[in-house]
């Protein structure tokens, strides 16, 4: 009965502190975790904000561009926004990243039809009027609902 009675106390004591090395753990883990979620859902709003088509077009556009050099200049800074924050989906949800690759395929489908829309040997401001013209024409903004989602998982964070 003595051991039966020690075996339980001990086994109990064992419980309890695996229980609390598990917590002290897991609470490490969200210090350490919580800060590098923050950044990444930051680095994918500021990503969305670049690759906005207004965004795009005022930063990428250089006066003396025709309208292939602006298209693909406007593709090629997608492309390297994207490629460079390609680490931080293991970051977010995947529910949240997939949104963010909706929201680029938008942007870069925006930018083609808009190229399409224009002759061969057009200005860059041509094409630039073409891409703003196509955004006024959209509900919203191609990367409004994905910046809208991401703000909305911060906040379930907190």
């Amino acid at each position: 009965i003595v051991f039966l009675t020690a075996y339980v106390m001990i086994r109990g004591f064992l419980k309890s502190d695996e229980q609390r090395r598990k917590n002290e753990l897991d609470k490490s883990n969200q210090e350490t975790v919580l800060p590098l979620r923050l950044q990444a859902y930051e680095r994918m709003a500021l990503l969305l904000e670049r690759i906005s088509p207004e965004s795009l077009v005022m930063r990428v556009n250089q006066p003396g561009m025709n309208a292939r050099q602006l298209h693909g200049e406007l593709l090629a800074s997608i492309r390297a926004e994207y490629e460079h924050n390609l680490s931080q989906q293991v970051y977010i949800s995947t529910e949240a990243w997939e949104k963010i690759k909706i929201a680029r395929s938008n942007v870069i489908n925006l930018i083609n039809a808009a190229k399409d829309q224009v002759k061969e040997d057009a200005t860059s401001i041509t094409l630039s009027q073409k891409i703003f013209e196509q955004v006024l024409q959209l509900n919203s903004p191609p990367i409004q609902e994905s910046l809208y989602f991401l703000k909305e998982e911060i906040r379930e964070l907190y």
